[in-house]
């Protein structure tokens, strides 16, 4: 807004008609007291597909790899939404399960936010890849697996998502597993581990 607003328009008009920063602490604490929406399968995407928490444990460093380049995909739009991921999560879904069948898809959204984001999680995928391969690993990520862990992000979103025209409860929620900064996770080291990617201090990501 450029200045500051009583409490009353900050109640009224918080993710509607005001684009209320992340790091707001109004809006942090607004977050902090709202419900979590129950998710009703009917509604959100790729439901059939099945998570089970030991899988989600087993990759649980790819999934906060991939939730830092979320983080990192909206850091040059502050207007950026739940929404505009959400819409990226749909657009990467969508790519990486036509790589899986065999056919070479990638459209990035129109919706230059939800590209960004896009874009970034994407860059990631290729990081980590080129850092196995220069580690002598002859593993990588499989577009099914990566298609997964954005699926389950996808699942996070619609869960923590307000409702509201100009959400970012979800990104607030995201933000809250990188105290240190995103930038801070990926590992120096030339182990070729998956597991030794991610620094020994990641948050741990509640499943």
């Amino acid at each position: 807004m450029g200045g500051d607003i009583c409490s009353i328009c900050c109640g009224t008009g918080r993710e509607e008609t005001i684009d209320c920063p992340l790091e707001c602490e109004y809006l942090q604490d607004a977050h902090s007291h709202e419900r979590p929406t129950p998710l009703d399968r009917n509604v959100v995407p790729n439901s059939e597909l099945d998570l089970p928490e030991e899988f989600l444990e087993k990759h649980e460093w790819l999934l906060i790899l991939l939730g830092s380049a979320v983080l990192e995909g909206v850091k040059r739009f502050r207007s950026a939404t739940d929404y505009d991921v959400r819409e990226a999560f749909a657009s990467l879904i969508q790519t990486y399960r036509a790589s899986e069948s065999g056919l070479i898809y990638e459209a990035l959204p129109v919706n230059p936010y939800a590209a960004g984001v896009a874009e970034a999680v994407q860059t990631r995928v290729a990081e980590l890849n080129k850092r196995a391969l220069e580690a002598g690993s002859a593993m990588s990520l499989s577009n099914e697996l990566v298609m997964k862990m954005i699926v389950f992000l996808q699942r996070l979103e619609y869960a923590n998502n307000n409702g509201r025209a100009r959400s970012r409860a979800f990104l607030d929620f995201l933000s809250r597993f990188y105290p240190a900064g995103p930038e801070n996770l990926l590992d120096d080291g030339d182990d070729d581990d998956e597991s030794e990617l991610v620094a020994d201090d990641t948050p741990r990501l509640i499943l």
